[in-house]
């Protein structure tokens, strides 16, 4: 058996099989903590994930003197007893794919991306939380994995026959879902322990522990990552999330801090607040507007207020733009929870997504002042822009485009599952969050449709976003514009 990848694997294989593990192989590490901690919070809530975390020496314990399969029943048990299978599912489609494919080995997954045959992946996870990614991301035919046990739509915890899939188990299970005498073509396994189902494939690969291997570059995933889910932002080993419920009391009194300071300080005092409070808030103007004082812009005659359109990161978008300018002005939002408008130091208004009536709505908004409109529609983490509504230029002729950036180091200022009315709110709780603004020229729509003018504020934001790397034309598949990344979408915006 050979532990490194030898000139075959260089060349296409169209119509070669492959099987591989996914711990150890196809994914950097073996350490299944972290998602089923994301499967315990996202699903279970706060003091699921705390008993899982206090739980963590034992199972260590037990998979250090005894089985590792035992430390895996115990994770199984506690992550998912009681828990909708709905749920659990929901969470494995929305949260989980953005931390597997952050440990995605380069080496094994461009050796699997060859082969176009059929594609087998064993794992000893649970089915309900691994199948999603591998069959939407990585196009996986067959996966070989732990079945659990389910009662009236509910997990019970247990482990369904045959049992947690490793060893023999998964010889056997592989041979049935082959369901040939021909033998698969390729086989990668990790070199922790023996691997039976190998001896199914003609030619066999074991990953040894020591390899230092690299994860696959983002720009390299097998399918754009746009959506997805969660509070947390980063990988949650035993430690991070140890150092998470540490913070998090801090984090409250912070963000209630942080609220109020927004609330009662006056405009013209709001970045000092902020940055009293260790929110660190940079804007960039452009050339022709002067460096101490915020841009003026030369609005239609007929408007008294100048209308900015900026990309959305959090709810918090449209009060960075009023702190940073240091003027009271209103934002527009098509969903807002009864929390937020009070907590917000800003005007808000409800859009009923009814364009008449939005658009009478917002006319009179312009004409008392400036105004803030975010023309995706929703949140969007990822590097990627989304389509931008044309209502705004149906408003005015004259749009001053703002690129915005958010960045938090432990919680997302978002959410689709969770409580929305919380997502300013865990933002703020981060310990040092950030808000990047770069305003952008003026642009004046002129004669051109309300499509056109939508499509080019657009590309102007991407083009921002994606700094000075080189701009590709290129669709996605969902009709989304990759900003950081730089792909941004050319296509014209449906009527």
């Amino acid at each position: 058996m050979s532990s490194h990848f030898g000139p075959a694997f260089h060349v296409e294989k169209e119509k070669h099989s492959i099987a591989i593990e996914l711990e150890g192989a196809l994914l950097l590490s073996r350490n299944f903590f972290p998602y089923f901690l994301l499967i315990a919070l996202e699903a279970g809530g706060p003091l699921r994930a705390l008993l899982l975390l206090l739980s963590y020496p034992l199972s260590l314990l037990f998979k250090l003197i005894l089985d590792e399969n035992i430390a895996l029943h115990m994770m199984i048990f506690i992550s998912t007893a009681g828990l909708m299978v709905s749920d659990v599912k929901a969470v494995a489609k929305a949260t989980l794919p953005r931390f597997f494919l952050q440990e995605l080995r380069r080496s094994t997954y461009e050796v699997f991306a060859k082969c176009g045959g059929k594609k087998y992946v064993v794992t000893c996870l649970p089915r309900v939380m691994v199948e999603p990614i591998l069959r939407e991301y990585l196009d996986v035919d067959h996966v070989i994995s732990t079945e659990l046990r389910v009662f009236g739509g509910r997990c019970l915890g247990l482990v369904a026959p045959p049992g947690i899939m490793a060893g023999s188990r998964r010889f056997t299970a592989l041979m049935e879902a082959h369901g040939t005498d021909r033998m698969i073509d390729f086989g990668i396994g990790a070199a922790f322990t023996a691997q039976p189902f190998l001896s199914l494939c003609l030619e066999q690969h074991h990953i040894p522990p020591e390899e230092n291997s690299l994860p696959l570059p983002r720009n390299n995933y097998p399918k754009p990552l746009i959506f997805h889910d969660g509070r947390l932002v980063a990988r949650p080993g035993p430690s991070d999330f140890a150092i998470i419920l540490l913070w998090f009391p801090l984090g409250v009194l912070l963000a209630i801090f942080r609220i109020l300071v927004g609330l009662i300080l006056p405009s013209n005092l709001g970045l000092f607040g902020a940055a009293a409070t260790g929110f660190r808030i940079r804007a960039q103007f452009p050339k022709a507007c002067h460096i101490s004082g915020p841009p003026q812009v030369t609005a239609a005659p007929e408007k008294s207020g100048t209308l900015y359109v900026c990309n959305h990161q959090t709810l918090l978008d449209p009060v960075i733009i009023s702190t940073v300018l240091q003027r009271k002005i209103s934002a527009v939002t098509y969903s807002l929870s009864r929390f937020s408008e009070l907590v917000s130091p800003i005007p808000t208004v409800r859009l009923t997504r009814d364009r008449c009536k939005d658009g009478a709505m917002m006319r009179p908004l312009l004409d008392q002042g400036d105004l803030v409109v975010c023309p995706e529609g929703t949140t969007c983490r990822e590097p990627y822009l989304l389509r931008f509504s044309p209502l705004f230029a149906e408003i005015t002729d004259v749009v001053e485009p703002v690129a915005v950036r958010a960045y938090g180091t432990m919680f997302y200022g978002s959410t689709v599952r969770g409580h929305k009315w919380l997502d300013s709110f865990f933002f703020l709780m981060n310990p040092s969050p950030a808000y990047q603004l770069d305003f952008l020229e003026p642009v004046f729509g002129g004669q051109k449709s309300k499509y056109d003018v939508a499509n080019h504020i657009q590309r102007l934001i991407g083009r921002r976003l994606g700094s000075s790397a080189p701009i590709s034309r290129e669709r996605t598949s969902i009709g989304c514009s990759r900003a950081m990344m730089v792909w941004i979408q050319e296509s014209e915006i449906l009527q």
